[in-house]
């Protein structure tokens, strides 16, 4: 995985367009901008800065904007079914109350998951991995972060399903990564999908990520995404030191995204995906 993953170049990551970093701006806006080194712009919950996060409307937002990706959440209902939220319950959300591991997906799509963001958005319903999948493969890459998987044995093996099921297990389809803070998932995970990339969650420890850290990671994952907080050029340099790559989480402001596009991060996951520069023309 390490060396196919390390042997593309650029031009043969066909399936994202990347976006480049520096020092440079565009006039009075602060957008960071191309330069030399190519970073993903990777669309937190979808752009969920403008649309209520893990929604369809959050998603085709980020498309709309250009980004590379979007990131999503996945959980399990009730019944079984994997369904895209981001807290383990549907309070904050939704305009229903309860665990999503109690709720059924009948349950789950009858609850409105979008007028708490906007009117506009009222009637907007959670997803399942599912149907975003289908929705969106071929037209975007997907960061899937399995969240709280200890509350849902099996999750590992249900997502991997899904991807099998959609040919989205191939090393040629980089449009799918997996992550999430309970490595021992990912450990799982990649057993599993050896061939599909994974990425290690951290949040911020001010002792840092040590070397040990890092040369355990490096045996079963591509990714390392810490928290914005914890990154700066060193920690970026010595993660590509063990063959992987950073995604720093979450950027919520154009200097946070101009500070880790000059600490050389590979990918910004950020709730406002126009904080990074559009494409530039061919």
């Amino acid at each position: 995985m390490k060396q196919w993953v390390s042997a593309l170049s650029a031009g043969a990551l066909a399936i994202m367009v990347f976006f480049a970093p520096g020092g440079s701006a565009f006039a009075n806006e602060g957008i960071a901008t191309k330069d030399q080194k190519q970073v993903l712009n990777i669309a937190h919950r979808g752009a969920s800065g403008y649309a209520p996060e893990n929604t369809m409307a959050a998603f085709e937002k980020s498309v709309e904007m250009k980004a590379d990706m979007f990131e999503l959440d996945v959980q399990m209902s009730k019944d079984g079914e994997l369904v895209v939220i981001h807290d383990t319950t549907v309070d904050r959300t939704t305009d229903g109350t309860g665990s999503v591991k109690d709720l059924t997906l009948e349950e789950l799509k009858s609850l409105d998951a979008g007028s708490w963001f906007g009117e506009s958005f009222t009637g907007e319903t959670i997803p399942t991995l599912s149907e975003v999948l289908d929705e969106y493969r071929g037209r975007t890459g997907i960061l899937i972060e399995l969240k709280s998987p200890s509350l849902y044995p099996g999750i590992e093996q249900k997502v991997a399903e899904e991807l099998t099921a959609r040919n989205l297990d191939k090393p040629e389809n980089e449009k799918i990564i997996v992550q999430s803070f309970n490595h021992e998932s990912m450990q799982k995970f990649h057993e599993l999908l050896p061939q599909v990339p994974v990425g290690v969650l951290l949040g911020y420890s001010p002792e840092g990520i040590s070397d040990e850290q890092l040369d355990r990671y490096k045996a079963y994952a591509d990714y390392v995404n810490p928290s914005k907080s914890m990154v700066d050029a060193s920690l970026v340099e010595r993660i590509h030191d063990y063959n992987m790559k950073t995604h720093p989480w979450t950027v919520r402001d154009r200097e946070s995204a101009n500070f880790l596009l000059e600490a050389g991060a590979d990918g910004i996951i950020t709730d406002y995906p126009d904080y990074v520069a559009p494409h530039p023309p061919k």
